[in-house]
């Protein structure tokens, strides 16, 4: 076997692309580990791996005395000579060890796992260089075998995996399936696969329209934000360096072509593609189309934005279960309260200020206190504590102190415009 160590080395190395010294290093470290094992550990060894021959050779050092005491580290004088006719008590021989194919089924097991794992070290390794600059990249493999719900993809020289919390939602893969994924973190010294994969990462979709629209790839168009849902929804912001550029037609491309292709590589995904704005209050009005904005209330401090929509486009507007104003806020940053002009308009009125500014009355009860008949704070103070009670679901001990609360709450004619919005304004409709 060991005549055709030479042979094995030069094929895994060429094979799995591992540099041939640290096979070598390896293979040392793993029959040394074995021959102590089988000689003993105090034993001073040395093995080297003799080019010429194509063969590991282990050799032992022991100190030259008259009497041994210990066979593992010290040698007899007559035996000595036998080795070097010039040495003396004292010195320190080496002499070569039995061979090392000899060194037992344990033993050669032992050497066998460490050899495997020196493999492995050095593979890992050579794949971190690989990849380590293309962190970041969209990769291409074949679906190679499924691991607790893991994806084990195979991209040629070596493999990547897909963990279940980066799979789309509903989309299932055969083995021998084609796959496209963006390359999320190349982690070195990894016990699994150094290379991890993601196509539910936000990155993702800009890399696929920085790939389809050459407009993103010169810099010309710039992508300002993005969020998704992915397998459901998606919301992109761009915008334009040059006046006569459209940073939206760009994306869609001719008759759609552009967005369709990365909508097909998202099986489906629908995707929303806005123009960005520096003013946040046409920016939130253009994220939340097709839904038509009426006004917006825009508070710098606290980062919220308070939409007011036509009653008719309040439900097209807040979206479906609130998707479409949840992916806004994600993509804005901002807080975003979208209400019908009914409701803003009541939310506004001095009396309906006066309920929210009861202590333990939010505005959902002021809704409620409200279209109850209700409409200011001195009027709720004059309601029977048992009148209140039924609304509240029969809490007395609660009426009670909204109502001690309330008395003590100056109503609208007291309280003039202390309470008017922040900032409000007109907006076209969206672009």
């Amino acid at each position: 076997m060991l005549s055709e160590l030479s042979r094995i080395i030069d094929q895994i190395s060429r094979d799995k692309g591992i540099d041939r010294q640290l096979l070598v290093e390896g293979l040392e470290a793993a029959v040394e580990q074995a021959a102590r094992k089988k000689f003993g550990l105090r034993r001073d060894m040395e093995v080297r791996y003799n080019e010429e021959l194509g063969e590991i050779e282990l050799f032992q050092f022991r100190t030259v005395v008259e009497k041994v005491q210990d066979e593992q580290t010290e040698i007899t004088l007559d035996e000595a000579l036998i080795l070097d006719p010039e040495v003396e008590l004292g010195d320190d021989i080496g002499s070569k060890m039995a061979d090392v194919a000899g060194l037992g089924r344990i033993a050669a097991q032992s050497a066998k796992q460490v050899i495997i794992q020196r493999m492995k070290d050095a593979e890992s390794e050579v794949v971190y260089e690989m990849y380590k600059d293309r962190q970041g990249e969209i990769i291409n493999g074949i679906v190679q075998r499924f691991e607790r719900g893991n994806i084990i993809v195979n991209l040629g020289r070596t493999d990547a995996i897909l963990p279940a919390s980066q799979q789309m939602p509903r989309r299932s893969y055969r083995q021998g399936d084609r796959i496209r994924a963006y390359l999320l973190d190349v982690k070195h010294n990894s016990k699994e696969s150094p290379l991890v994969l993601s196509r539910t990462d936000d990155r993702f979709l800009v890399k696929l329209f920085t790939e389809e629209v050459p407009e993103i790839a010169e810099g010309v168009v710039k992508i300002m934000g993005v969020c998704r849902e992915p397998g459901s929804r998606a919301k992109i912001a761009v915008s334009s360096s040059e006046t006569d550029v459209d940073p939206v037609g760009a994306c869609v491309g001719m008759k759609g072509s552009r967005v369709q292709n990365v909508v097909q590589e998202l099986q489906g995904e629908k995707i929303d593609i806005v123009p960005w704005s520096p003013d946040p209050a046409r920016y939130v009005s253009n994220a939340l189309a097709p839904a038509q904005v009426s006004m917006v209330v825009v508070d710098e401090t606290k980062k919220t934005l308070v939409v007011v929509a036509p009653d008719d486009q309040l439900s097209l507007a807040i979206g479906r279960q609130g998707q479409n104003v949840r992916l806004a806020s994600k993509l804005l940053g901002w807080n975003i309260e979208v209400k019908s002009e009914q409701k803003y308009a009541k939310s506004t009125e001095e009396g309906f200020q006066t309920l929210l500014a009861v202590p333990g009355v939010d505005e959902r009860l002021a809704d409620r206190l409200y279209d109850a008949g209700y409409t200011s704070a001195p009027e709720l103070a004059e309601v029977e504590v048992g009148e209140l009670a039924e609304l509240l679901g029969g809490d007395q001990e609660r009426a009670l102190a909204i109502i001690t609360a309330a008395a003590s709450v100056p109503g609208p004619e007291e309280q003039g415009s202390d309470n008017e919005e922040n900032s409000a304004g007109e907006l076209p409709t969206a672009e």
